[in-house]
């Protein structure tokens, strides 16, 4: 039976249920991957940024024996953001083939018609089952990135101390754990602004004004993530020359994700981008002493940031595809 659901009101049985399929998943498709907690599994799933909505759905077995609630076998929700669903489909390995995952998808492209969007996308983790279902769904590859992983457990901490050094001259960095500083939020967002143009793909939007910031960092909070910052700023006119961004999650405190990483064009060259991505993983060894693995995402064009990737001592992992479908296309071809 699919219905639509609601986190915020789920019971606590529907919450572990849930994570018991999202880690039946991971196991199968990404065995590499650390298994999800509950911890604030129910602000991940119901908090979202000013002026978005998500929409969810469940899959649930019959009840067992004595009436008791069968278990969450398949999940999907959609993100209204923009002028775009980002649709996500979550399936037990024990019912693929079942005909569930295009039940849910038929759902939730229904909905989204509705609403009036005209299109659909969704992240596709390379060399996964999910590949050939969006493909036959008739989702194209619109966007490919990169993911690669640091294991921690192998860095050359000495030599990392010496890269968090080598910045020129005329720059300062600090560390801000919990976001940028109030009085630099501004020339923050002012530095994020000037590479909005690039194509970064459109599923994970940055923030590029100061409110949108704030109300960025306030939900990253509200969802049991917490937020690390590095920036450079320049000596002479206080501007924010370089940042990086890395965030610890509550459901997988052990993997945290890099998140934006930029450097002004003028001022690049300095070496800002590789000394401010070491100060980051030297201030996470003692902010978080249990982590062990960071995971970031890059455009395969993006040769300079890969190669201080890889200086660092991150190794490729997987290629992670955006994929995307005009809704009434999609909506046709499921029957809808």
């Amino acid at each position: 039976m699919v219905r639509e659901w609601d986190p915020r009101t789920a019971s606590p049985a529907e919450l572990a249920s849930l994570l018991d399929t999202l880690n039946a998943v991971l196991a199968a498709d990404l065995p590499q991957d650390p298994p999800w907690r509950g911890t604030h599994l129910r602000e991940y799933l119901s908090e979202v940024m000013p002026g978005e909505r998500r929409i969810s759905w469940v899959a649930q077995a019959d009840p067992a024996a004595g009436g008791a609630p069968g278990p969450i076998l398949g999940h999907v929700h959609v993100l209204l953001l923009g002028d775009i669903g980002v649709l996500e489909v979550l399936v037990h390995p024990s019912v693929r083939r079942t005909g569930l995952g295009r039940d849910l998808a038929r759902v939730a492209a229904r909905r989204v018609y509705q609403e009036g969007f005209q299109s659909i996308g969704v992240e596709v983790v390379g060399g996964t089952p999910a590949v050939a279902f969006y493909e036959a769904l008739g989702f194209s590859r619109e966007y490919v990135e990169t993911r690669s992983v640091l294991d921690l457990s192998g860095v050359d901490w000495s030599a990392l101390a010496e890269m968090a050094t080598g910045v020129g001259a005329g720059y300062q960095v600090q560390f801000c754990p919990g976001g940028p500083p109030d009085d630099l939020i501004e020339a923050y967002a002012r530095a994020k602004a000037e590479v909005r143009d690039v194509d970064d793909g459109e599923l994970r939007p940055s923030s590029y004004d100061p409110q949108r910031l704030r109300d960025s960092l306030a939900t990253l909070h509200r969802r049991g993530m917490k937020p690390y910052i590095v920036l450079a700023t320049h000596d002479r006119t206080g501007e924010v020359a370089g940042l990086t961004e890395v965030v610890v999650p509550a459901q997988h405190p052990t993997r945290a994700d890099q998140y934006d990483t930029i450097v002004v064009q003028e001022h690049r060259g300095y070496g800002i981008d590789r000394a401010i991505k070491a100060r980051m993983l030297l201030e996470l060894r003692s902010a978080e002493p249990t982590l062990t693995e960071v995971q970031t995402w890059n455009a395969q064009a993006n040769e300079a940031m890969l190669k201080v990737n890889a200086e660092l001592g991150y190794r490729p992992d997987r290629e992670w595809c955006e994929y995307g479908v005009d809704v009434a296309e999609l909506v046709h071809r499921l029957g809808g």
